[in-house]
Order: C-alpha cells, then sequence, then structure tokens
C-alpha cells in the first residue's frame, strides 16, 4: 500500500463506469453531437460519461476538486481530480477507435494518479506515483509494467508530432520539418495512444500544442512512471502550459534544444 493507493483504485473504477457509458454510445446511429464555441465537438456521450464521475467523486471523495472538460471546476484544487470524459472525441464520433478517458489525481497541481481507459482498443493504462506504470488488455487482463524505449539519438527514434495545423498554428512548422529530417521516423498517432506508445517503448517521443490541463494530467504520471520525461515544449513541467513534450528521457535535451 502507498500513499495514493486508494485513491488509485478509485480512479480504476471510475475508468470502468466509464467505459460502460461510452462504449454504448460508440458508433451509435443516433448519438448526438454539438459544437462548443471554441468550434470544437462535444456528443451526449462526453457529457454522461463526465456526470457519472463526477457523482462518484462526489460520493467517494466529498472534499476533493474536480476540473472537468464539459463541466469546468469546483470545489478545493489542493486534491483535485482531472477528467477527459473522452479524449479523441473527433475520432469517436466517426467511429475511428483511438479515444479514451483521462482520469487524473492532481495535489497542490502535481499530477500523481493517472488512468487511461480505451475500451474500443481494449486498452488500460496506469500509474501513481512511486508504483510504476502499467497496462493490461482485455483479452488476458494480466498487467504489464511499462518501460520506455532506451533509444538515445534522435536520429534512431520515432516520434508523434499529433497534428501539422497544431504545430503550424503555434509557428513551430518549421520547426517540425527540421525535426522529423532528424528522426528516423515520424507519424501522427494521434491524442492520448501517442503517449501510451510512448510508456510502452514502442514511441520514443510525442510533441503537441493547444492542449488543456484535461488532456495532458493523466498522461504525466504514467510517462514519468514509466521512467520517461514530461514537459512543455519550452521545458516548463506541469499539464497547463498549453503544450507538452514527452520522451524517454534520454532525447529530451536534444528534442528541446531542436525545439528553442
Amino acid at each position: 500500500m502507498t500513499r495514493h493507493s486508494d485513491d488509485l483504485a478509485l480512479a480504476l473504477r471510475l475508468a470502468d463506469t466509464a467505459d460502460r457509458i461510452s462504449s454504448e454510445h460508440f458508433r451509435a446511429q443516433d448519438l448526438r453531437i454539438d459544437t462548443k464555441p471554441d468550434r470544437s465537438f462535444v456528443t451526449e456521450a462526453d457529457l454522461a460519461v463526465e456526470r457519472a464521475l463526477r457523482d462518484l467523486i462526489a460520493a467517494e471523495r466529498p472534499g476533493d476538486g474536480i476540473l472537468g472538460e464539459e463541466y469546468g471546476t469546483e470545489g478545493d484544487a489542493t486534491r483535485q481530480w482531472i477528467l477527459d470524459p473522452i479524449d479523441g472525441t473527433a475520432n469517436y464520433l466517426r467511429g475511428v477507435p483511438v479515444w479514451g478517458t483521462l482520469i487524473a489525481l492532481a495535489v497542490d497541481g502535481v499530477p500523481v494518479v493517472g488512468v487511461v481507459s480505451s475500451p474500443a482498443l481494449g486498452r488500460r493504462w496506469w500509474a501513481s506515483t512511486g508504483e510504476g506504470a502499467w497496462t493490461a488488455d482485455e483479452t488476458t487482463g494480466e498487467p504489464r509494467r511499462l518501460q520506455v524505449s532506451g533509444v538515445s539519438e534522435l536520429e534512431h527514434a520515432s516520434l508523434s508530432f499529433q497534428s501539422i495545423a497544431q504545430w503550424d498554428d503555434a509557428g513551430y512548422l518549421d520547426k517540425l520539418i527540421a525535426l522529423t529530417r532528424a528522426v528516423w521516423r515520424d507519424r501522427a498517432y494521434g491524442d492520448m495512444w501517442s503517449y501510451m506508445l510512448l510508456a510502452e517503448g514502442v514511441l520514443d517521443a510525442v510533441g503537441e500544442f493547444d492542449v488543456k490541463t484535461y488532456d495532458l494530467a493523466a498522461l504525466i504520471p504514467i510517462v514519468q512512471e514509466a521512467g520517461g520525461m514530461f514537459t512543455s515544449v519550452d521545458g516548463t513541467p506541469g499539464p497547463g502550459n498549453g503544450s507538452s513534450l514527452a520522451s524517454n528521457g534520454h532525447l529530451h535535451p536534444a528534442l528541446l534544444a531542436a525545439l528553442a
């Protein structure tokens, strides 16, 4: 038992609830889709998942605060649950299976528990500070500990850059192109999956712009407990800086230098 064992157990139960709701709506012909003021999409599944998770947290941890993508912030931020009910909503509404629910607990602003659950892929990843990062699939159900890769040179690295439009809008397109020429392989796997592939040692680096705290908080403990590093593109730690740069750690200085 560790300091956050009970919190991780709760986060996993929250993920079970989220999976049931999101799976019921996935690829449903009558799925209701709306456009938010920022022109991003929200589905009835996003809203239903977040409501259910908020209700469970209020019942189990009534003193904790909550930050969610769809319903904002409430309560104390000292211990704050951070929720993205469906990360990859655009994939979800088109029937692409790369999406998942992100659940984090941050203490004094530092994410200490993270769960990523992707029922359409049949996968789940989780971590708590000091206890390693783990994954399991629905076929075996057996947990497997995660470890980032040992790649130490950019020329041998596999990079996921998420979206050309993101980098272009942020004014980093030229740097992205230069970086793709420096690495062995580049792809845009997208959303939470890129970071989980990094934690598994399949990818070596992930960079992204136009991201919010709820997009990143659950990913940070998983990447870090797998042995990786997670900062913004300018090297600032934490999930609230508007960009992300995650790596196996070995490559982080070279990546920061390439993007400076």
